[in-house]
């Protein structure tokens, strides 16, 4: 939440290297995307970016999707979209919904999990526009040292604190988080049939592992990799940056690009 494509640039270069295509997207409202936050009204219109690259694929053509933190609902509902374009769904400690759940019980879980002071000094700021579900939210410094580059080099927590935006997650209860709420959204014949991969990552401060754990045990078709202790935290395409695109290698090598 808060990052945009940029934070992806270590993984993106050696997945290329590799002689992979990859391509990292911003969501609406986040990295350069020109869209202001107070004019993104839905998860959906957040989405957008990812669901129209999908649609625009040539017929037969497949992709594997790689989602990270939050990005997961946005992966989720690519996949319940478009499920004959998706060869995998990667969840690097991601958020990770359950077929026939609403996908914000997963964040509500979450935010459960981790307990009323977790996110330290993060701020909520005042919603200017009335038709958005909930108040735009950005984390704080403190909290990015500490809980999402701990173990990532400074210059690149430095890079995060410079170019994070505030954004909406969309969860608000009530009938403005349509897409969020809707607990009908994921289906066991589209999302449920896809290939997903859950990659933990142990070291995680900022979704603990006994969390994404939780995630993996209510969607038990899942397949589960992992990045082991020592050197990762919740950036792991930037803090195992190489270890990562190995393991995304290996799992499209995996899969059929073409239908």
């Amino acid at each position: 939440m808060n990052h945009g494509a940029w934070c992806w640039y270590r993984a993106v270069t050696l997945l290329r290297l590799a002689g992979h295509r990859a391509t990292a997207l911003d969501m609406a409202g986040c990295g350069v995307h020109p869209a202001r936050v107070d004019e993104v009204l839905t998860f959906e219109d957040y989405s957008r970016p990812l669901l129209d690259a999908l649609d625009a694929l040539p017929p037969g053509e497949k992709v594997v999707l790689v989602a990270h933190s939050h990005g997961g609902y946005s992966v989720a509902l690519a996949v319940e979209r478009f499920p004959e374009k998706v060869a995998a769904a990667v969840f690097v400690t991601a958020s990770m919904p359950a077929v026939g759940r609403a996908m914000a019980a997963t964040s509500d879980e979450l935010l459960a999990y981790v307990g009323d002071d977790f996110f330290m000094d993060s701020q909520d700021f005042e919603q200017r526009n009335p038709n958005i579900s909930g108040r735009p939210f950005i984390f704080g410094p403190e909290f990015m040292a500490q809980k999402v580059y701990n173990m990532s080099p400074p210059e690149d927590l430095n890079l995060g604190l410079m170019l994070i935006r505030p954004a909406n997650s969309f969860t608000t209860n009530n009938s403005k988080a349509v897409v969020m709420r809707d607990e009908n959204l994921l289906t066991a014949g589209r999302y449920g049939s896809a290939r997903r991969v859950y990659v933990t990552v142990e070291d995680d401060h900022a979704i603990p592992v006994g969390f994404q754990h939780r995630m993996i045990a209510e969607s038990p078709a899942v397949e589960v990799e992992g990045i082991a202790a020592g050197g990762a935290d919740h950036m792991v395409m930037i803090s195992r940056a190489e270890e990562l695109a190995e393991l995304l290698v290996r799992i499209a090598g995996g899969v059929d690009m073409v239908q």
